[in-house]
């Protein structure tokens, strides 16, 4: 079957070797951990509660997001065997349903998907390193500079999460030796944290069983809206498919690491939520304003643990922006070898072999996103694009395998083609419902994707031009 129109140039075809191939697959599981564990299994909950008031029901609700986020993960398995670049779902829209639809995913990564992420949880985490350093939490102006219609606000907290993006950034441009370090140690610190605050929960908090027998009823059509913010705090398990040219052995190794990683989260997520209701009954918990696990931790163990839980959050948060200033530059440097991207943001360093200019960009770009606090909108208004381009690139796997039945594949998603479909309704489902509740707020995301367009217009004109050029040369 022929390519989808437009494309410029076959996927499949060969790639001149630029990054080195030397992550294992827990170097995977790691980033996908860190990246799908941050502030969502810290906030959502409360949210699941209120619609889904059933400590089963609720429990329930969060292995059905877990179910998914697998099949997803098994779907994106095959196809980052089938297709090993960098880039995850870039890599997979492209070939399936040409360079708009890819360079759309690529370009709300840039703008909100990866940067506003970085710039939000930098904020964060400066916010509670304010508990043991006020001035790293201080929101006082230091320096204002209008630009018209926004402006960039200079704060010392600013200045500080600014500062976590800058040594993350350089972390990861020295190579996939230091950072591979750096994302394995906080991972594993974030994941000891987490297991070690359900064992003493439920070995020395003041919990109560009875908790897991009060409920009042559920209705399905609320359980269904439940998995909406769930799937949110699941979103980022796809993770190892952004640095799939860089997994050795990619046909073993990427199916483990996102196999891994996913399952890891689900069983992380299901002790925690178990953890809670322990904690707190269903209707407590589906009052909670603040964190759940700060309202958890001062009902298990008393106000005495709100200094370590803030540290712990520090490690955590840390783990997640790392696993970020990892991921999201691979598909802005797929972009940019595809020539639908600035050509010197695919540039890679002679030394460290890392997308440096790639790096350095999104660095840039979250570090102003702090200075003009339109991170949050930015990610609110793109949050249901996350699981839009998700189940887009799932939707891709039908694309590829009825157009190219014969083609070796390395490895096969579990479930096909049962697995794969529930996920692209139910994500279709979420997107659809995120339109329809929050009108304005998907409509300003829709604005940010849409802005695009005319972005791939200019670096397609570019990229022609350039081509053309040594043609018309003597």
């Amino acid at each position: 079957m022929p390519a989808a129109a437009g494309a410029v140039a076959p996927a499949s075809a060969p790639l001149p070797p630029a990054l080195d191939r030397r992550l294992g697959p827990l170097d995977g599981a790691a980033i996908v951990v860190s990246n799908v564990i941050g502030g969502g299994i810290f906030l959502v909950p409360a949210s699941v509660a209120q619609l889904v008031p059933h400590p089963w029901a609720m429990l329930a609700v969060w292995g059905a997001g877990g179910a998914l986020a697998f099949a997803g993960a098994m779907a994106y398995a095959e196809l980052a065997t089938l297709r090993p670049r960098a880039g995850g779902e870039y890599v997979y829209l492209r070939e399936a349903f040409g360079p708009l639809a890819a360079f759309l995913t690529g370009w709300t990564s840039f703008v909100a998907g990866f940067a506003g992420a970085i710039a939000a949880s930098a904020v964060g985490l400066a916010s509670y390193l304010g508990r043991f350093l006020p001035v790293a939490g201080d929101t006082t102006p230091l320096v204002t500079l209008p630009l018209g219609l926004l402006d960039l606000v200079v704060s010392p907290q600013a200045l500080v999460a600014i500062s976590v993006i800058a040594t993350l950034s350089g972390v990861h441009i020295l190579g996939l030796g230091p950072g591979r370090i750096v994302q394995n140690l906080l991972a594993g610190t974030k994941v000891a944290l987490l297991v070690a605050f359900v064992a003493l929960g439920f070995g020395l908090g003041q919990g109560d069983t009875a908790h897991f027998t009060a409920g009042a009823a559920v209705a399905p059509a609320l359980w269904v809206l439940a998995l909406i913010p769930v799937m949110f705090s699941y979103s980022g398990w796809n993770a190892a498919a952004y640095l799939a040219e860089e997994i050795r052995d990619p046909s073993r190794n990427v199916p483990l690491a996102l196999g891994v990683g996913t399952f890891a989260v689900v069983v992380i997520y299901l002790l925690l939520n178990v953890l809670y209701v322990y904690a707190l009954p269903v209707a407590e918990l589906a009052t909670v304003q603040a964190r759940v696990v700060d309202a958890v931790a001062d009902r298990l163990f008393g106000p005495t643990v709100a200094g370590p839980v803030a540290a712990a959050t520090v490690v955590m948060i840390a783990a997640s922006i790392s696993a970020m200033v990892m991921a999201g530059p691979r598909v802005y440097y797929a972009m940019a070898r595809d020539g639908q991207f600035p050509a010197m943001v695919a540039r890679v360093d002679s030394r460290f072999r890392t997308p440096l200019v790639a790096i350095v960009a999104q660095g840039v770009w979250a570090s102003v996103l702090v200075l003009t606090g339109r991170f949050d909108q930015l990610v609110e208004y793109t949050g249901f694009a996350v699981v839009l381009f998700a189940g887009v690139a799932v939707a891709s796997l039908f694309v590829l395998r009825r157009r190219n039945p014969r083609e070796p594949r390395p490895f096969r998603a579990w479930g096909y083609p049962v697995a794969p479909t529930v996920f692209v309704v139910a994500s279709l489902l979420i997107v659809l419902s995120a339109l329809w509740r929050s009108p304005a707020t998907s409509g300003a995301g829709l604005l940010v994707i849409a802005t695009g367009v005319p972005i791939y217009l200019l670096m397609r004109r570019i990229s022609r031009s350039g081509a053309k050029a040594p043609a018309s040369q003597g």
